[in-house]
């Protein structure tokens, strides 16, 4: 079963050392969230396979040097206004693997920065969902983020009207809320409102399977103006 973590922002300029020092601290911290995703000496991250654009891919071991490197340099991640990107990948157990990819730094007003973390393993078996949304909230400073799979948003889009070419702005089994977000969502939506170091809100929504309880908490908080999307052009970094 494939579950995905997802984080998105509006324009925000960054140096690549900046970048790399996010990227770092998210790779840093993915081997004791879900261990059976690689191997390493505990303590030590996980080395990486970069996929590019094109060519073959290579190793990537995250350290702040390396990152900053691969962050500056070549196809994959030129510095333009539209940022900076890596796509990374690993194997693990029996039946796991873990792709992480996204760009940030980018400065257009048209082009959404993200990070996107998915897991696959056995029957979705020991993916923490709200710590994997949480790290990344802590550490991207996002406008929003989801922890959600293909079958929570074919059921969004079918019941609910959810639509990519419209937005991007969704909720899953846990949703991240910006303040400016979270300020207008309404009582009562979700189980679980956690406070977040630094800021927004953490919102459990569901347990697996309980699709309904999504789709009723998106419309609810969609109708509050709390999945309204930064305008276009994107003239700032959060709701």
């Amino acid at each position: 079963m494939r579950r995905v973590v997802r984080v998105f922002w509006g324009p925000r300029k960054e140096t690549p050392q900046e970048l790399a020092g996010r990227w770092k601290a998210t790779l840093d911290a993915l081997p004791a969230l879900i261990p059976a995703g690689g191997s390493a000496p505990a303590g030590q991250p996980w080395t990486w396979t970069r996929h590019h654009a094109c060519g073959s891919p290579t190793e990537l071991r995250p350290d702040g040097a390396g990152l900053a490197a691969a962050l500056q340099a070549g196809p994959d991640s030129p510095q333009t206004s539209d940022g900076a990107g890596l796509s990374l990948s690993r194997t693990g157990a029996p039946g796991w693997e873990v792709s992480v990819f996204g760009r940030g730094g980018g400065e257009s007003a048209y082009v959404t920065q993200s990070v996107v973390l998915a897991v696959v393993s056995p029957d979705g078996d020991g993916i923490p969902e709200a710590a994997l949304l949480a790290l990344l909230a802590e550490i991207w400073q996002p406008d929003f983020g989801d922890a959600t799979d293909d079958e929570l948003l074919d059921a969004l889009e079918e019941r609910a009207g959810f639509d990519y070419t419209l937005s991007q702005v969704s909720v899953g089994r846990f949703a991240y809320l910006s303040p400016g977000r979270a300020a207008r969502a309404p009582a009562g939506v979700g189980v679980v409102r956690e406070e977040l170091r630094g800021a927004g809100v953490l919102l459990g929504i569901a347990p697996p399977g309980d699709i309904g309880a999504v789709v009723d908490a998106y419309v609810r908080l969609r109708d509050a103006g709390v999945l309204e999307p930064l305008p276009r052009p994107m003239n700032r970094t959060l709701l």
